[in-house]
């Protein structure tokens, strides 16, 4: 029975359990969206409520916004009368920003992905009016994507303040990991917490955090969903257990070989062939997928 230990906060939008989902390419590197489907099928039959399409691990920066759309339409035919999509409408244009949010919208997205507009390393006002004009051009749920790692600059926590006043920003995708920060955001804003960082899954869920959008869940959906279980249930040992056994080798692969890399050939060693990433992403050589297996080999799900 559970015992209401994770938050249900933002489920309802965004789910509890999903992964950055990499986006198909064939042989060729056009977008693949037979593979897309199939892909989608199986994570969502294998316990994810939720998917990010068009993320970081979806090669977002690489893939034109009708190949976008197109894998969004496909993937809501496919899923999404079982589980959320989430489409990934961030850049660092906003008013490209705008247009890919209302046409994801037009789409079939379920709620929206926005991560803070990197390179240009604008300040804290431009941080909040971007945003805000975003989330503004639908009435589709806002999830924030703070990644300063990637970004350059982080989301402050008076700009969260401030942005969480906006009816249609609900959530945050967390990937900066200032936990003390953040615990006292989810307190005083209300807003939805998701851990964008596999490694810090427990420890976000313990601080309050509704669930997470995950790159190793490409490998081990069942696991994590089962961590997530397992926590609501209050059984922390087997959620630790889950945590050391199963993930814990799938982030050290992620570690040395990055979020695309690392989920497309895992899948394709498991038999989900999805092609390889697009430039400057390359694909692992022989001597990473032969570590790659081990890690997997361990991991229990090879």
């Amino acid at each position: 029975m559970s015992t209401g230990l994770t938050a249900q906060t933002g489920a309802e939008h965004f789910g509890t359990v999903s992964v950055a989902m990499v986006t198909p390419f064939d042989r060729d590197g056009a977008l693949d969206i037979e593979a897309g489907r199939h892909l989608a099928a199986y994570l969502v039959d294998n316990g994810l409520d939720a998917l990010v399409l068009a993320g970081t691990t979806g090669e977002s920066p690489t893939t034109s916004v009708a190949e976008k759309l197109d894998l969004l339409k496909a993937v809501k035919e496919e899923v999404g009368d079982r589980c959320k999509l989430i489409a990934g409408a961030g850049t660092n244009d906003t008013a490209a920003s705008i247009e890919l949010a209302r046409a994801s919208a037009q789409a079939g997205a379920d709620a929206l992905l926005v991560v803070t507009p990197y390179y240009s390393k604008p300040s804290q006002e431009g941080v909040f009016q971007h945003f805000s004009a975003v989330a503004g051009a639908t009435d589709l749920p806002v999830c924030l994507y703070d990644i300063p790692p990637r970004s350059s600059i982080p989301i402050a926590a008076d700009t969260i303040r401030r942005l969480a006043e906006i009816p249609n920003i609900l959530a945050v995708k967390d990937a900066k990991g200032n936990m003390a920060e953040s615990a006292v955001l989810m307190r005083e804003t209300g807003l939805a917490w998701y851990s964008g960082d596999d490694p810090l899954n427990i420890p976000w869920l313990s601080l309050g955090a509704t669930g997470f959008i995950s790159v190793v869940g490409h490998a081990a959906p069942r696991a994590l969903r089962e961590l997530h279980t397992s926590f609501e249930e209050g059984d922390l040992a087997r959620a630790r257990e889950i945590n050391a056994t199963v993930l814990a080798p799938l982030i050290s692969a992620q570690a040395r070989l990055g979020g695309a890399s690392m989920a497309k050939s895992a899948l394709r060693l498991q038999g989900i062939e999805v092609g390889d990433p697009r430039l400057p992403v390359v694909a692992c050589d022989e001597q990473e997928i032969a570590g790659l297996r081990r890690d997997m080999e361990k991991a229990g799900v090879l």
